[in-house]
């Protein structure tokens, strides 16, 4: 089985996965760093020199290279990666992938990305909080569509990390 965690940006997919992986002992994979290993080249680079489109059909294909592994392991996906074309479909639809949405009000994500804004490409250009906080508002309520398909929806507000992994180890039984 795939267990793919799904979450806006900060969200804590990669964080949480790394450390359900070493529990359950299974590998864990961040997209993100795939995508980066596949171009050779950092996402904020891809996104700058090459654009959101190329980088959306790049995503596509690894994520068709996931869901085709022959072994088990975590898989923390980009915030964007289940909201473009048909892809929450196509995850939704595989028979060996269980998927869990790790949700965040808008608050806690726009405390957490203030801190690491220039790290990220979608919203480095963002001047100060009160435009990040209008950011995520708009994007979760677009993507709520995708990430509310997930198999399971674990609320991580007021969860430190463990209570978060217990959960998700409740829910896969």
């Amino acid at each position: 089985m795939k267990i793919f965690l799904i979450g806006y940006m900060g969200s804590g997919k990669s964080h949480i996965g790394k450390r359900l992986a070493e529990r359950i002992e299974q590998e864990f994979i961040d997209f993100d760093e795939e995508i980066e290993k596949m171009e050779n080249s950092r996402i904020s680079e891809i996104f700058r020199q090459k654009g959101e489109i190329y980088f959306r059909k790049l995503e596509r294909k690894v994520l068709e290279r996931m869901l085709k592994l022959d072994q088990q392991a975590v898989i923390s996906l980009g915030g964007g990666t289940p909201c473009y074309g048909d892809n929450m479909e196509l995850i939704k639809n595989s028979d060996d992938v269980v998927s869990f949405y790790l949700k965040l009000n808008v608050q806690t994500l726009t405390e957490r990305l203030q801190a690491e804004k220039e790290h990220r490409p979608v919203i480095s250009h963002l001047e100060n909080e009160e435009k990040l906080e209008e950011f995520i508002r708009k994007h979760l309520f677009e993507r709520g569509f995708y990430y509310n398909q997930s198999d399971h929806i674990i609320n991580c507000d007021s969860k430190i990390s463990e209570e978060i992994i217990e959960m998700i180890q409740q829910k896969l039984g």
